[in-house]
């Protein structure tokens, strides 16, 4: 008997195409971007020969299964293993030991004859290692960026594992800066308040806090506004511990502040310039770091160009929902309204 895991989206009781099928593996990992790190978000669908979906899943923490062998589990719990014809992931299957059993052996280990894969795995120790290992046990493997009509599916997978593939080409975190700015390009709240978005944009930024393995904030911000740092507006991933990287060249914030940070379940420090920070992020295994910091901190990102994608949440204009602008490095730009 299938039960549903209320943790993942529903599943389809129609049979998929392969492009929903990948963005419905992309929906699936994103409920555990920010939980995941050092290893990347992954996500899998399972279809038989018609399309209809045997199982989802996605990795959900290092040291936990990965995505296909999750969803292998889970077909094979719910009876319907034999059905599997098509494997739909996000990433490439690994095909080497690490925690966990190579997931190339987990796939081979079912009836599957094709597997669709979102992105390649950018790690250079590993690259290509998966998809050939399928291929050259008889499986048809395809690239989704090659498919018709996956270039989009295939793109959601390329952002979604892009810190990952930022640290295993740098070694340092994906960095998403964050701003908020009033109708008149002011980023001060009118006096008495903290904030001047709505609960909607408000979300929205702690969605961002939610998907990150750090927060790099400035001296001036902390002794400005005490901020907690924590994800309130949405559910937090269980036991998630955040890095807190505070820019301080004159040891201007009080110990005082970083114990109680610590104590809040931050692993709080101080470094004296960003590139510093960023380092000490990506040894420590950070993915994506959120800039939550003021105009002089985020001008001298912009100046030397250490951020990967730029968001500002922008209020909107009389009874005009607030929105975000996202900006990458990559040249993508996109606005998202930000309604109830």
């Amino acid at each position: 008997m299938f039960f549903p895991d209320p943790l993942l989206p529903t599943l389809p009781d129609t049979p998929l195409e392969l492009e929903a099928a990948l963005q419905l593996a992309v929906a699936a990992a994103e409920r555990f971007r920010g939980a995941t790190a050092p290893n990347p978000p992954v996500g899998c669908c399972l279809l038989d020969a018609d399309g209809h979906v045997l199982a989802l899943a996605a990795h959900r923490r290092a040291g936990t299964a990965h995505a296909e062998a999750g969803a292998i589990a889970a077909a094979r719990a719910s009876g319907r293993a034999a059905l599997i014809h098509t494997v739909v992931v996000t990433l490439e299957p690994c095909n080497h030991h690490g925690r966990t059993p190579p997931c190339t052996e987990a796939v081979l280990s079912t009836p599957a004859r094709r597997v669709v894969i979102g992105a390649r795995d950018p790690n250079p120790g590993v690259a290509g290692g998966g998809a050939a290992r399928l291929a050259d046990a008889g499986l048809a493997v395809a690239m989704a960026a090659d498919l018709p009509g996956l270039a989009g599916a295939a793109g959601a997978c390329a952002r979604l594992i892009a810190p990952f593939a930022k640290r295993a080409a740098t070694g340092r975190p994906f960095v998403t800066v964050k701003q908020a700015l009033d109708s008149t390009g002011s980023m001060i709240p009118p006096p008495g308040a903290k904030t001047f978005t709505s609960d909607a944009a408000l979300r929205f930024a702690h969605g961002l806090r939610r998907r990150a393995d750090a927060i790099l904030t400035g001296s001036g911000t902390v002794l400005a506004d005490d901020p907690g740092f924590d994800v309130r507006r949405v559910p937090d991933h269980p036991e998630r511990r955040r890095h807190l990287a505070v820019l301080d060249r004159r040891r201007r914030v009080p110990a005082a502040y970083l114990a109680a940070a610590e104590a809040r379940g931050l692993l709080p420090f101080v470094a004296e310039e960003v590139g510093a920070a960023l380092d000490r992020l990506g040894e420590a295994g950070a993915l994506e770091v959120l800039v939550e910091a003021g105009p002089a901190v985020l001008a001298s990102l912009d100046a030397v160009g250490l951020w990967d994608e730029w968001i500002v949440i922008r209020k909107g204009e009389g009874a005009e929902a607030d929105h975000a602008d996202i900006r990458g490095r990559d040249g993508r730009v996109e606005t998202l309204a930000l309604v109830r």
